[in-house]
């Protein structure tokens, strides 16, 4: 049964930003786990390999809130080093698609809604705007003060491209955001390859010699800082095996997987969400489950070939306790749900009460 979201759609992100969350998010009902957290994450042990990855949390006290309801791994918002504005409301929108969206029916058009129902599926596009560092700095600053034994932050950040095309200064920008947050205490660092919401299909992570650059210069920076890179979907297994051959040494940890592009229109067949760019956007929920569960699997797999060491964190569709069962026996040993958390602020309450008893 879908509840009330935290981040309303029907509201501008600038709205949610000021007035947000909402919901459950809001009730004040804290959940606490007792005795000692047993399961480890990057050193750091928490109560249960769950949380919320980057996007929805988008600033402090979304995370507080995901925290106090027993998510245990959040995930800040994706910051930037400079401030970066939001794409144009809506900015969230129900899709309609019928099974799994698979890479052929990515390539067809997708009818959007404001109808949220089960199971669901959602596009995203947002064009990951972010706060000044000023704000971010200290409001992450915050968050980590608030976080309790168990619990650990993850601070989500990518570059920024500029206008020149200059790949070294594409780079540097990278390594000023882990550096940044570095600065503030954030003992988890996520990089970012693999939004499809600034109008390209051209993610970084299909590129691997430049992922390998942004990967190491990153690294160079953070030193012993765990480095989570979040990727997307890989049709082809040969580019996904040399992807991580080439990297899976370098990193700590590997997130899978952001979203699924397609072109999404309105009832009359337009384009549904305004403004250049954005014919195509992300799709999440259930949809892509399928996606993130064969993810998993291929780096589980590949982890092995290539006897590597990397976390693996699984995400896409996970919408109840048996979602996240099949992300653990794919090979995922952290858990995360974005859409499926968002409509079920006690979905980790509920998880934690049947796989625990």
């Amino acid at each position: 049964m879908l509840n009330q979201p935290f981040y309303d759609p029907n509201k501008s992100y600038e709205e949610n930003l000021e007035k947000g969350p909402f919901g459950a998010f809001t009730d004040g009902e804290i959940i606490k786990m007792e005795g000692e957290p047993r399961y480890n994450f990057f050193g750091h042990k928490v109560y249960f390999p769950f949380g919320i990855p980057a996007g929805p949390l988008i600033n402090g006290n979304f995370t507080k809130a995901a925290l106090d309801k027993g998510f245990d791994i959040v995930v800040y918002k994706t910051v930037r080093s400079k401030r970066y504005p939001c794409h144009p409301w809506p900015n969230v929108l129900a899709v309609e698609v019928e099974g799994d969206l698979t890479p052929e029916k990515s390539l067809e058009k997708l009818k959007a809604t404001h109808d949220y129902k089960e199971p669901l599926s959602i596009t995203n596009s947002f064009g990951v705007p972010s706060s000044d560092l000023e704000f971010w700095q200290k409001d992450i600053k915050e968050v980590l003060e608030y976080t309790e034994e168990g619990q650990v932050v993850v601070g989500a950040f990518q570059g920024t491209k500029v206008g020149d095309g200059n790949t070294e200064n594409y780079i540097n920008d990278f390594c000023v955001c882990a550096k940044l947050l570095k600065e503030i205490g954030v003992k988890v660092l996520e990089v970012n390859l693999s939004c499809p919401n600034e109008g390209t299909n051209n993610l970084l992570c299909y590129d691997t010699e430049k992922s390998l650059k942004v990967i190491k210069a990153i690294k160079n920076e953070i030193k012993e800082i765990p480095l989570i890179i979040k990727i997307g979907y890989f049709k082809d297994d040969d580019v996904l095996s040399d992807f991580v051959e080439k990297v899976g040494n370098v990193v700590q940890g590997i997130s899978a997987i952001n979203t699924i592009s397609a072109e999404i229109v309105d009832e009359k067949g337009d384009q549904a969400l305004p403004g250049e760019g954005r014919a195509r956007s992300g799709v999440c929920g259930s949809s892509i489950k399928w996606a993130g569960l064969e993810m998993v699997s291929k780096l589980k797999k590949l982890r092995e070939k290539f006897n590597y060491s990397y976390t693996i964190i699984g995400v896409g569709g996970v919408s109840t306790p048996e979602d996240f069962m099949k992300y653990r026996n794919a090979g995922a040993d952290v858990v995360m749900s974005a859409t499926g958390a968002m409509w079920n602020p006690y979905l980790a309450k509920e998880i934690k009460e049947k796989l625990l008893l």
